[in-house]
């Protein structure tokens, strides 16, 4: 926080004036989850770009902003993996049509559909005396993020996969899907199925 006060001074510029691509103010935007709040950054940017900083610091994803993550999970698997450009203009239309269909700040869906979408509870496999277990164990914030970024993307793709709709709109749809906890989410279908499976193995 000091530091954030030491650098308005140096600059002069006001953090809560930042809006995102020029469009969406940070301001008012609420994390309900207590367990993802550290690892949700929503830290003043006007570009979602921070080439690769954080790469080197253990933990240092949970500092990139939320909105460059999900452009990075855009990038992958193989097709489109560097395609930066392109995937930033994806998730840009995609806030444009959020905004549209719901009226409300694209940030403030993007956050509630990462809290729907990640899982609480998965398995994991246990070798005992040449006996493989699988246990349910809870699943640590950091990775809830991961994995609800990754469902999301994965819907999204495979939605516009042989499709005429564009995948700007299949995107849209999956957050605003994920953000009303709909099952027509392939995130929240994923999700539920992970805690099903682990409810099972307890």
């Amino acid at each position: 926080m000091a530091a954030v006060e030491e650098k308005e001074k140096v600059t002069g510029i006001d953090p809560a004036r930042i809006k995102l691509l020029g469009k969406w103010s940070f301001e008012g935007i609420e994390i309900c989850d207590p367990g993802l709040k550290r690892y949700i950054s929503l830290k003043p940017i006007y570009l979602p770009h921070t080439g690769g900083r954080h790469e080197h610091r253990r933990f240092g994803k949970s500092e990139v902003p939320i909105v460059e993550r999900l452009i990075n999970k855009l990038m992958r698997p193989g097709r489109n993996m560097g395609k930066k450009h392109l995937a930033y203009s994806i998730v840009k239309q995609a806030f444009e049509i959020i905004h549209i269909r719901t009226g409300e700040n694209p940030l403030q869906v993007l956050v509630r559909a990462i809290e729907n979408a990640a899982p609480r509870e998965d398995v994991t496999r246990i070798m005992y005396g040449g006996i493989t277990y699988f246990v349910a164990v809870d699943v640590a914030p950091q990775h809830r993020v991961d994995v609800a970024l990754k469902h999301i993307t994965e819907g999204a793709r495979n939605c516009a996969f042989n499709n005429p709709k564009p995948i700007e709109e299949c995107l849209a749809e999956e957050i605003i899907a994920a953000a009303e906890g709909d099952t027509r989410s392939y995130a929240i279908r994923r999700k539920e199925e992970i805690e099903r499976i682990a409810l099972s193995s307890r």
